[in-house]
């Protein structure tokens, strides 16, 4: 199902996906969108997002960025970074600017450097998140059984809140899904 404002954005994708098809990448879809790929390997996705349309290179940190223009996805994102545009005109005035970085994106393809991302045990497991590991044993073995991510995805949203009791609440609600075996955002069906 394609999100209700992709309709808003869909000349500037358009825009986009020439531009990106113009460098020789192959297009396929990936989680509903135009992923562009070198050798199998994601390199970019247009993404249309509410208030904009983005180019987005998985890659991103690992580009040179002498316009700076690539921006962090969110504050945890390691890889990924992304230009947003809200006109036609914007990209059409980018577009020789958006070819080199998409050239250097093949380039980083092709060397097969890898972004170093963080390890999760680089991250600080939140005191009350941390109390409550500490308290039930089956509860921590359930906790280090998790994959890295589901861990981060419960650091993160238990460290995310400013005020201590809403740490704790966080910390509390998150024990039965931490049992389950569930990441943090991930529903039940």
């Amino acid at each position: 199902m394609k999100a209700p404002y992709a309709k808003k954005w869909q000349k500037e994708a358009d825009k986009l996906r020439k531009v990106v098809l113009d460098c020789d990448l192959t297009e396929e879809i990936k989680w509903g969108k135009p992923c562009f790929t070198y050798l199998k390997k994601n390199v970019v996705i247009v993404i249309p997002l509410k208030d904009a349309c983005a180019l987005s290179f998985f890659k991103g940190a690992l580009l040179n960025d002498p316009k700076h223009i690539l921006q962090r996805i969110g504050e945890h994102t390691q890889a990924g970074r992304w230009i947003k545009f809200t006109s036609l005109k914007a990209i059409t005035g980018m577009q020789s600017i958006l070819r080199n970085y998409i050239y250097e994106a093949i380039e980083v393809e092709e060397s097969g450097k890898k972004v170093t991302l963080k390890k999760v045990s680089e991250y600080a497991v939140p005191e009350e998140l941390q109390a409550r590991l500490d308290a039930a044993p089956e509860l921590r073995a359930a906790f280090e059984a998790l994959t890295p991510g589901r861990r981060k995805s419960y650091i993160f949203h238990v460290s995310g809140a400013k005020q201590v009791k809403t740490r704790v609440a966080r910390a509390e609600r998150c024990v039965l899904m931490i049992l389950s075996g569930r990441g943090f955002n991930e529903r039940t069906d």
